[in-house]
């Protein structure tokens, strides 16, 4: 079983299944765009020649002005005409199955295993919140990079001495995604966060249904 040190001291038992198999970038990359794709709202939209207001009128005769010819002032080549081919509302989201972001959060997870980039966070360390004692943790700390730390279940109160540093992101373990897990520098879990994550990311039975 693979271990990584916890900051301050001991080790942390980390689950080979979980956080000793081999990178698959493309999965890896298809579930970030997964993620991230279905972060936007899709919410930009324009109007068409057929939405923009006026232009009943012919703006003048079709012919003796010397002027190009004109139907109607709601004319994309108009100034406050319709747009052609704008943006319209939509959603950006396309599906992966459960299998998939498993075996991708498995992946993002490994690696940084495999790095030396993970680390264990000892939470009795941290009942009293205390700034100043995160970030002499974080300084012993060799990685580099931003921080990215975990939290189970009830352990709100550890994520207090973390929350003001600028270069630490505080999730609790149900809501950390793989592109949080592979945009960070430095990934730092409690056990119980462990625990949640490795039955998060273990791999599902044979009997269970692909969505």
């Amino acid at each position: 079983m693979a271990d990584a040190p916890i900051l301050g001291g001991g080790t942390l038992q980390l689950d080979d299944a979980v956080f000793g198999v081999e990178f698959n970038g493309p999965l890896v990359h298809q579930n970030v765009r997964h993620e991230l794709n279905a972060r936007r709202q899709g919410t930009a939209s324009s109007k068409t020649r057929g939405q923009v207001s006026g232009g009943g009128a012919k703006p003048w005769r079709q012919k003796g002005t010397g002027r190009a010819r004109a139907g109607s002032s709601r004319s994309p080549i108009w100034t406050g005409g319709g747009t052609i081919f704008g943006p319209q509302p939509r959603h950006y989201t396309f599906k992966v199955n459960r299998k998939e972001k498993r075996a991708a959060f498995r992946s993002a997870l490994s690696l940084h295993a495999l790095r030396g980039t993970l680390a264990g966070l000892n939470v009795a360390s941290f009942d009293t919140p205390s700034t100043k004692a995160a970030i002499s943790t974080l300084k012993d700390w060799d990685a580099a990079g931003k921080t990215l730390l975990v939290v189970g279940t009830e352990e709100g109160r550890a994520a207090l001495s973390f929350r003001n540093l600028t270069t630490v992101k505080v999730l609790p373990a149900g809501s950390v995604g793989i592109a949080d897990v592979v945009g960070a520098g430095r990934l730092l879990l409690t056990e119980k966060a462990v625990d949640e994550l490795t039955t998060r990311a273990s791999a599902p039975a044979a009997t269970e249904e692909v969505a």
